[in-house]
């Protein structure tokens, strides 16, 4: 390898696009081309970077496996970062198992690591950590050893183990400052922020506090009833009851909860379930039915008592109950939590990590929009979706995954 393309690849090694850029801008050989789409990508240049890489990929030849591979690789980082993630997975797959027969062990750790933040996104995190398993932390440089901890610390906020995930983003720290990239320290700072901002809401006693993840995880361990809000779920420990496909049921849990130990009057459970102004004999009888459903959901957990004047929730045992909510009770919260990293989603994006369907996704984006909590970049295919800085965010509780304890 000439001397340029060797000094070029080690500017892009240490985060320098620029300095890498001096040295290969006016040359068109396959390796100039690879190292001028990676230096793109590292400025923000995604449309000429991935231009770039194809272009390098199709001009290395057959005995060139490893080099076009180490293309592919590139690519799927540009997709992941730019939240494509509609790009076939499948390529990068047969590339790290190509980079790892050719004996390519740091790019194919490369590999499973952005296969890790593929799945993270979309919530697979059994399916991520697998693949974080395969990587021996030793053997790589400080910047990758500082992706791969941040991809560990990712999984262990989404699962609520803190203690793991501050860990983690204190290793990722460490080899961030080792690699000496002012970017990648940064990088390492905001995802760490997590940890220390406003994860929850706790409504209980007749009182309401912030709380951070740590303190989730605790008011989840501490043996209380908690309605969460944030998965629309009731649950005591490892015992869960979700009723996510079940909004009216949820809306009447959380009245419920919130009033506790006290009732709830019909009339306010009606307005709070069904939105109901006016009371007749239907709507009572349609209350019936769905406290009797609700009842028998939560069976395992606690029971509903008539009283008087509505219902009241009687937990199981002596157990508290607490309400754990949103930081910002809105419309759409989950979406804005995936949008909340700051990077521009595509709808299909948002559509395939949220598991909607295309157009449920667009509508809830033109609203957010309407109401300027989301701001359109580009036109046609080219569009994406990005949030506004604002002072109250939503919550890391609410991105899509399993839920804690499964």
């Amino acid at each position: 390898m000439d001397s340029l393309i060797t000094a070029a690849a080690r500017a892009l090694a240490a985060g320098d696009p620029l300095g890498a850029l001096k040295r290969v801008a006016l040359r068109d050989d396959p390796p100039a081309l690879a190292l001028r789409g990676i230096a793109m990508a590292q400025l923000g240049d995604f449309i000429r970077a991935k231009a770039l890489l194809k272009s390098a990929a199709r001009g290395f030849g057959p005995r060139q496996a490893v080099a076009r591979e180490r293309c592919i690789v590139a690519e799927a980082e540009i997709a992941i970062v730019s939240r494509d993630l509609s790009w076939p997975m499948k390529a990068l797959d047969a590339a790290r198992l190509t980079l790892e027969t050719h004996g390519d062990h740091l790019n194919a750790a490369h590999a499973r690591n952005l296969g890790a933040r593929r799945l993270l996104l979309i919530g697979r995190l059994d399916e991520a950590e697998r693949l974080l398993d395969g990587i021996e932390p030793g053997r790589l440089t400080p910047p990758a050893r500082a992706a791969h901890e941040l991809a560990l610390a990712g999984i262990a906020v989404r699962r609520l183990r803190t203690g793991a995930a501050a860990a983690a983003f204190e290793r990722a720290m460490q080899a961030a400052r080792a690699s000496g990239i002012p970017a990648l320290i940064l990088e390492v700072e905001t995802a760490a922020a997590v940890l220390h901002a406003p994860a929850a809401r706790l409504l209980a006693d007749g009182e309401e506090r912030a709380l951070l993840l740590d303190e989730v995880e605790r008011l989840l361990a501490s043996g209380a009833l908690v309605i969460d809000a944030c998965r629309n779920l009731v649950r005591r420990q490892a015992t869960l009851c979700s009723l996510a496909t079940r909004p009216v049921l949820f809306a009447l849990a959380r009245a419920l909860s919130e009033a506790w130990p006290g009732d709830v009057s019909r009339r306010a459970l009606l307005a709070r379930a069904f939105g109901a102004r006016h009371v007749d004999e239907s709507h009572r009888a349609r209350l019936r039915v769905e406290i009797g459903r609700l009842r028998e959901e939560l069976r395992p957990l606690a029971d509903i008592k008539a009283t008087s004047d509505g219902f009241r929730l009687v937990p199981h045992g002596k157990h508290k109950v607490a309400v754990l909510a949103p930081p910002v009770d809105e419309r759409h919260a989950t979406m804005q939590a995936l949008l909340a990293d700051g990077e521009a989603w595509s709808s299909s994006a948002l559509a395939i990590a949220l598991d909607a369907s295309a157009r449920t996704v667009q509508r809830a984006l033109e609203e957010l929009a309407a109401q300027g909590k989301v701001l359109p970049i580009g036109r046609g295919r080219a569009r994406r979706w990005v949030v506004p800085p604002i002072a109250a965010f939503t919550t890391v509780l609410l991105l899509p995954g399993p839920l804690p304890n499964e």
